[in-house]
């Protein structure tokens, strides 16, 4: 494996390590998992797979880390002194496994303060890992990302999106963005695991990721393999865009793009944000 450079090189060995632990489990109990409870008004499920590859996960940042705080999506915040902090989603795409869809991931990502320095995403599925380390470029199986072209493509772009759960489904925004991205891209997919869309738009399998309130768990490891591969990140108006796991979720709608789509999704979701607001 590449390295990504000196300065969290061991975070990010311990942190590969980590999640490709957690994805083996997942893929071996694919397809018996249990939902546990639902989470919310929002229909989310935690299962007995999201706990048991959490444990896993934990357990190895603990034991090499056991001064830094985790924020993890079902244990919540593990506090602790110093201003790092790392992010875990232990089974990104609950609800793809509970109806037997083979779509998820497992995120792990460290933040100094709020900001991303490393992040790891893993396709239990595929067997395979994305990393990046702020500064150091993103790098997947095969060695660095060397990032698509930047011009837009023909007859659209390929769009991910997601919003957070706690969005309603009728918030005018959210059906309004939708809308205009069903109207104007050539696909939307909406992933259910917000992970794998950061990843394709890091390989450029996708062109372009639209989110709306979205989660902080996974949003800065996400968000810094995009950026690391040459994606640039704004805000729906258009401003650059820090992607940060505290404070509301109305700070955490973005566009992100390289290039000629960025400027084209930015046009037609600036003026919807405009209309709604």
């Amino acid at each position: 494996m590449p390295s990504s450079g000196p300065d969290f090189d061991h975070e990010r060995q311990i942190a590969v390590a980590a999640a490709q632990e957690a994805g083996r489990l997942l893929r071996s109990r694919f397809g018996t998992a249990r939902c546990v409870r639902t989470k919310g008004g929002s229909g989310d499920v935690l299962m007995d797979l999201d706990l048991a590859a959490e444990k896993l996960v934990l357990r190895r940042l603990q034991h090499h880390f056991p001064h830094d705080r985790i924020l993890s999506e079902e244990a919540g915040l593990l506090d602790a002194a110093g201003e790092r902090t790392w992010l875990v989603d232990p089974l990104d795409g609950s609800n793809n496994v509970v109806i037997g869809l083979p779509t998820y991931a497992v995120g792990i990502g460290l933040c100094l303060g709020g900001t991303p320095v490393m992040g790891v995403v893993h396709e239990p599925v595929t067997g395979e890992t994305w990393h990046a380390v702020r500064g150091y470029g993103a790098h997947g199986p095969s060695g660095a990302l060397p990032g698509p072209g930047r011009t837009l493509p023909s007859p659209g772009p390929v769009v991910a999106w997601t919003q957070g759960y706690a969005v309603e489904r009728g918030d005018a925004s959210a059906v309004a963005l939708r809308a205009v991205l069903e109207l104007r891209c050539r696909r939307v997919l909406q992933l259910w695991a917000p992970l794998l869309g950061w990843s394709l738009l890091a390989r450029g399998t996708i062109d372009a990721f639209v989110g709306y309130r979205a989660e902080g768990v996974d949003l800065p490891t996400g968000a810094l393999l995009a950026a690391e591969a040459g994606v640039e990140l704004r805000t729906l108006s258009g401003a650059a865009f820090s992607p940060g796991f505290a404070g509301a979720d109305t700070g955490r709608s973005f566009v992100a793009a390289r290039g000629e789509t960025l400027a084209y999704l930015l046009a037609d979701v600036g003026a919807v944000t405009r209309d709604t607001a």
